[in-house]
């Protein structure tokens, strides 16, 4: 394994093997985490983590995993560079790349990623664009193992806006692992053409298929995983609300939907959520549409069925390993 180095910019980027390898050293830092087990193998290490996007779990993830590897951790919010506004990315990237040892990015464009993993010469790590949210896939993908012992014969629905950037990158690890995938929402809202195309010869060599469908019934008897998202991103036109509601309630996550799955299925969210009222912008929705519930009922986030704090605790670990094996010489083989 050679990961010494290397961008984490898409999980199409990493072979079977190399994204097997990741899943294997997340689990063990999980059991390094639990059992106080010093694993600070970088001291005098810096990190820069920089934020077009604010976010709770990304920015918490990398500033964690980064200070449990011995590293310093610089936050740069939305306001706390001149990328993009007095300094190109370009730019941006080679100064950067001169103080730290890595960089963590998390934003609109999936080009500016790109832009930054190439002008800097020091580890690139992908933490959301508008394209595809790696860390996301493999904490998802790690979970799901805990829970379903494997992925062989095993099926992940992801319900609802179907092409967005978390169900391509989960679209992209079920191919690789060898997992089979529904992307059940609207027609409108289906994958693009090119994550589907380049995706399905992948899942077909490793025994999977690939399933794109506006029929929830094709998740009855057949979800071992039901995975959903929040109906509008960040960054999206606000006046889009009444018409995403329109397309995408008859998608929510329901425990009928739940129950009709495999016995056992589980719930996913790569959060936040807006399954209840609890936050302003699921109370502005409900005086604006008188939606209580969005994208998945309170009976199910609160659910046995519901992994999404084990899936949010294991995108440290899953963004630990990542940066461990991008940093350390020990796999340079």
């Amino acid at each position: 394994m050679n990961f010494k180095g290397r961008d984490f910019l898409r999980i199409l980027d990493f072979s079977e093997e190399e994204l097997r390898f990741m899943l294997d050293a997340a689990k063990r830092f999980k059991e390094m985490k639990h059992a106080g087990e010093n694993h600070k193998y970088f001291p005098g290490k810096n990190i820069a983590v920089l934020f077009e996007k604010t976010s709770t779990r990304t920015r918490c993830a990398f500033e964690v995993a980064g200070y449990d590897l011995g590293m310093n951790v610089t936050y740069l919010d939305p306001t706390g560079s001149q990328m993009g506004h007095k300094e190109s990315v370009a730019d941006t990237a080679r100064v950067l790349a001169r103080f730290y040892d890595g960089i963590e990015f998390r934003g609109f464009k999936q080009e500016t990623v790109d832009d930054l993993a190439k002008y800097a010469d020091v580890p690139v790590w992908n933490g959301l664009t508008d394209y595809c949210h790696p860390t996301q896939a493999l904490a998802d993908f790690m979970t799901i193992e805990e829970k379903l012992g494997g992925f062989s014969g095993k099926t992940l629905a992801f319900v609802g806006d179907t092409r967005n950037n978390v169900a391509n990158s989960l679209m992209a690890m079920a191919a690789k692992m060898g997992m089979n995938f529904i992307a059940c929402g609207p027609n409108e809202l289906h994958p693009s053409e090119d994550i589907v195309n380049a995706c399905r010869p992948i899942a077909e060599k490793n025994g999977a298929t690939i399933t794109i469908t506006d029929d929830i019934n094709a998740l009855n008897d057949t979800a071992d995983a039901i995975y959903t998202d929040i109906w509008l991103s960040m960054g999206e036109d606000k006046e889009k609300w009444g018409e995403r509601i329109d397309q995408l309630q008859s998608y929510r996550v329901t425990m009928e939907m739940i129950n009709k799955a495999k016995p056992g299925c589980i719930f996913l969210h790569c959060l936040p959520s807006f399954h209840d009222l609890n936050t302003s912008v699921a109370r502005d929705v409900h005086e604006k549409f008188g939606v209580e519930e969005m994208e998945v009922t309170n009976e199910v986030f609160e659910s046995e069925h519901s992994v999404v704090f084990d899936e949010a605790e294991n995108r440290l670990h899953t963004i630990k390993a990542v940066m461990y094996l991008t940093l350390t010489d020990e796999y340079n083989q």
